[in-house]
Parts: structure tokens; C-alpha cells; sequence
């Protein structure tokens, strides 16, 4: 079965063509900068690797771009759209109404664009994807997994919120969570590792967008994001965890409107805000060279993650193993190596040799006397919502 996965971001629109139940990755590829006339077409097979430069003024053009691709003559991997047989879609909020992989239909692209008032940054651009996919491949099966799915067995004590219960019961709002199909990939991957079902993990998912997950028997039990994707742990452009006071205070005696609060905390914060850099890595390399703000928004950075470590192993009464994943959890060993300071009450101690390896590989980063496991497992978003995809159909 030729499953595509389709990742529609606001810019930029990522792909993987995987065979199912084999798991063979037949190609994968990503276009970047959409709307601008630069932008970046990545594809790749086992036997071919393209990338170049096009004006792609819209997702529309960026599919059709890629469609183009999977059926070019020479370096194409299919005859037909009539070749793939489904396609996976990742939509980041399913609200209250989806817990489950869905076939799409009318009612759920409603739903999705409903709730595009809750992630604004992803669920416009998700269904934007799934409108363009019905159009250009017009026998596949489309399927929905949702980023809060994952999150539905958090119990009702740890996702609603303190306030009165008609909120929560009539309108919804509650803590939904987020990132759920790294969290569930590498959850598994972690329990096939340790050769036990039955675990305490923690999840730590730092990219741009940063999670952290308490998964107890493979069951999503808590989770740092909330009824938005903005709360938590320290992210890219995001504040995560604020006093909510702050937003009256900024309004009310600054002068900000609420659009430019909106704006300021999802877009202008985070560690752009400390440091006036995005990228972590040119956040790393300033902190090397003696940069007081980079230095303090790292080490902000980590304590906000071993604040929630600590929280997480109270509610699950142990713990088992911490996974770092995503492009920073699994490539910085600076801020896993920050994360994981002065631990030893926690009893888990890092290797640093080991932590400044690299593999594409699930590897421990700790040492043989650390009773609790440090995992970097690098996530596979793609081919976790090609299973659901599968398992849905079959």
C-alpha cells in the first residue's frame, strides 16, 4: 500500500512517499518558502537526490510541484496519482472532537477549520493541504491524524483547568496537548529498546515548537502544552509557561492591544525574545563566545525542562527513562547536557562522551551506574502517521 504523508506547514509543505506494512521510504522530500519566488524543492529516492530553486506562489503550486516529482519520467517513483492509495494528513488540534486517526470528510474539514482560532500557525495550513490533496489525487483514501489525539488518555485531573465547570463541560477548554505523534513514535521505539511495556517515560520533543510528555504504559498521562500549543517549556519564538496577569498588565496599563500581545508571545519570545536569535545554534555559538543573554536564555531553557522532569516522575511515582528527540533534542548535546545537571537526587547522571556522539540510531547518553535510561531517539513523525494510516484501513 503507497501511503503519502503530507505535512502542510504555513511555508512549506514536507513529504514522504512510504511503502506500508514494509515501512520502505520510496522517497521524501520537502518545498520551503512558499510565496516567495525562491523557493526550496527538496526530493530524494534511494537513487536520486534534487534540489533547486522555483517561484511557488501557493501550496497549490508547491503539490502540483511535487506531483510532478513522484511522476517525473527519469527520477519519478510512480505512473499515476491512481498509484497511492491513501494519503496521511497531520493536522495539529482536533479539539474535543477527534481522539482517533479519521477519514476525512465535509464535517471533519468543518471541524478543522473551526478550531483554527486554537493554532493559528498549523491548522489553516493543514487544511489548505487536504483541500489541494482531494484535488490532485483524486482516488486516494485522505486520513487525518491529529497532534492532540495521543493526548486523549491524559486524565481529567491533569488537562482541565481551574475554573468554573461550564468551560470545560459546554465550551471545551481544557488542556489538549500537542505533538502527539513524536511523542507516540518514540515512546514505542523506547519500549522495544528497554524490552518492557510496561514504563515510566518522559518526552522531552525540542524542536521549535518544545513538549514535554509523563507516558506511563505507553498512555500519554500529562503534557506541557495546553489548550493552545504556546504553554510549557521555552521555545523557539513561544514564552510557554506565563502568569497570565502579564497579558491584563500589558494591556491595560502598556498600552498593547490583544493582537499584539497574541502576536508578541507566540512570535517575538521564546528564546528569540532573550537573545534576539531563533536558531539554536547560532544561540549556542554566541553563548560560546561570552554572550550574557544567550548564556541565560539556555540556561533558563533547561531549567524549565527539569522543572516539569521533576514534576512528571512525582505524578508517575518513578521513572524509567527520559527521550530526548526532535532537531535540538537530538542534535544539541549542549542542552542535553544542561537538561541533565546536578540530577543525581533523580538518579540519573550523563555520559558526556557519549552525549557528544552522533547516530541516527536510538543510543543511551548515560552512564552504566545511571539507574534511569537517557534516550536520544530520533522522532519519525512521517512514518508513525503512515501506521496509524495503515492500521485505520486495514
Amino acid at each position: 500500500m503507497n501511503i503519502l504523508i503530507i505535512n502542510s506547514g504555513s511555508s512549506s509543505i514536507k513529504y514522504q512517499l512510504i511503502k506500508m506494512p514494509s515501512k520502505k521510504v520510496i522517497c521524501v522530500g520537502a518545498i520551503e518558502r512558499i510565496g516567495s519566488t525562491d523557493a526550496i524543492s527538496n526530493y530524494k529516492t534511494d537513487a536520486n537526490k534534487v534540489e533547486k530553486i522555483y517561484e511557488i506562489a501557493s501550496h497549490k503550486a508547491g503539490l502540483e510541484r511535487i506531483t510532478s516529482l513522484l511522476l517525473d519520467a527519469e527520477i519519478g517513483v510512480i505512473d499515476s496519482t491512481e498509484d497511492i492509495d491513501a494519503i496521511g494528513h497531520r493536522v495539529v488540534h482536533g479539539g474535543a472532537y477527534y481522539t482517533e486517526t479519521t477519514l476525512i470528510d465535509e464535517e471533519v474539514k468543518s471541524k478543522i477549520k473551526k478550531l483554527s482560532t486554537l493554532a493559528p500557525l498549523h491548522n489553516p495550513a493543514n487544511l489548505l493541504g487536504i483541500v489541494m490533496a482531494e484535488e490532485v489525487f483524486t482516488t486516494a483514501t485522505q486520513v487525518v491524524v491529529f497532534d492532540t489525539a495521543y493526548h486523549g488518555t491524559v486524565p481529567v485531573k491533569a488537562k482541565k483547568y481551574a475554573l468554573p465547570n461550564e468551560l470545560y463541560e459546554n465550551d471545551g477548554i481544557q488542556a489538549y496537548g500537542f505533538h502527539g505523534t513524536s511523542h507516540k513514535y518514540v515512546s514505542e521505539i523506547a519500549n522495544e529498546y528497554l524490552h518492557k511495556e510496561n514504563t515510566k517515560l518522559i518526552s522531552i520533543h525540542l524542536g521549535n515548537g518544545c513538549s514535554i510528555t509523563a507516558i506511563k504504559d505507553g498512555k500519554s498521562m500529562d503534557h506541557s502544552m495546553g489548550f493552545t500549543p504556546s504553554n510549557g517549556l521555552i521555545m523557539g519564538t513561544r514564552s510557554g509557561d506565563i502568569d497570565h496577569s502579564i497579558i491584563y498588565y500589558m494591556v491595560n496599563t502598556l498600552g498593547y492591544s490583544l493582537d499584539d500581545v497574541n502576536e508578541l508571545l507566540n512570535k517575538k519570545s521564546g528564546m528569540l525574545g532573550l537573545t534576539g536569535f531563533n536558531d539554536l545554534r547560532d544561540i549556542e555559538e554566541e553563548a560560546s563566545n561570552g554572550n550574557a543573554n544567550c548564556i541565560l536564555a539556555l540556561e533558563m531553557n533547561a531549567y524549565r525542562i527539569r522543572k516539569y522532569i521533576g514534576a512528571y516522575t512525582a505524578t508517575m511515582n518513578g521513572l524509567d527513562a527520559i527521550i530526548f528527540t526532535a532537531g535540538i533534542g537530538e542534535n544539541s548535546s549542549l542542552m542535553r547536557q544542561l537538561v541533565c545537571k546536578d540530577m543525581d537526587y533523580f538518579n540519573f547522571q550523563l555520559d558526556d562522551s557519549k552525549n557528544d556522539l552522533r547516530s541516527k540510531n536510538v543510543r543511551e547518553v548515560n552512564t552504566t551506574d545511571s539507574k534511569v535510561k537517557i534516550l536520544v531517539i530520533p522522532t519519525n513523525e512521517e512514518l508513525e502517521i503512515a501506521k496509524q494510516v495503515y492500521e485505520l484501513l486495514h
